[in-house]
């Protein structure tokens, strides 16, 4: 999507940042006071994605775990958003919307089109490149570095969606719903090393 943008443009580009003050998370209508442990093996919070989640690699959505929720958690959504992109809005790498509260995990490879989705797994919504899907991230070079924030919501109500959501209308559902929040936050820039969860042997899939 931005993988073609020149080095020179990226370059005069790299203060033109949506900015972390727009991410759903930050939305006052989502507040939540109660937080949840969401991490990946894959990447610590705030290293590197490896080459194979990105649109330099294969483009595969990297794995998620999380923990407790909230008791009265009825439904899940994930939303990954770029606020370093320079756009009006942070782009949205993945929606996952309405997963049942037993879902524990996301593994690698599995936001990908779903059609209307299923009552266990959710539907996957609509990303930043118009398609249902893990749109992989792609900053221009010479912007720097981008940060891919991973928020999963925990809802005290199930929401009655179309099917493939997009984020405006997600959010708008999920207003006065969210009773707990998990983050996680991915770096990519163009030719640098990946960074491992500590105790961590390999990139590649287990």
């Amino acid at each position: 999507m931005l993988e073609h943008v020149p080095t020179w443009l990226g370059a005069l580009l790299h203060n033109v940042r949506a900015g972390h003050a727009k991410l759903s998370a930050v939305d006052p209508h989502l507040a939540t006071e109660s937080f949840i442990d969401l991490s990946s093996p894959a990447f610590a919070n705030g290293g590197r994605l490896a080459d194979r989640f990105t649109a330099d690699g294969t483009g595969v959505s990297p794995p998620l775990n999380w923990g407790e929720l909230p008791a009265a958690t009825q439904a899940l959504v994930l939303i990954v958003e770029d606020p370093d992109a320079p756009a009006l809005r942070p782009l949205v790498h993945a929606i996952v919307a309405d997963m049942a509260p037993e879902t524990r995990e996301l593994p690698e490879g599995t936001i990908v089109p779903d059609g209307g989705g299923d009552d266990d797994r959710g539907d996957v919504g609509i990303n930043s490149g118009f398609v249902e899907g893990w749109l992989p991230p792609d900053p221009p070079r010479g912007h720097g570095e981008h940060e891919y924030v991973f928020q999963l919501f925990a809802l005290s109500e199930r929401l009655d969606l179309d099917a493939n959501p997009g984020r405006n209308a997600l959010v708008a559902a999920m207003a006065g719903k969210v009773i707990g929040l998990g983050l996680l936050t991915g770096t990519y820039s163009r030719d640098e090393e990946a960074t491992l969860p500590i105790g961590t042997t390999s990139a590649a899939p287990a």
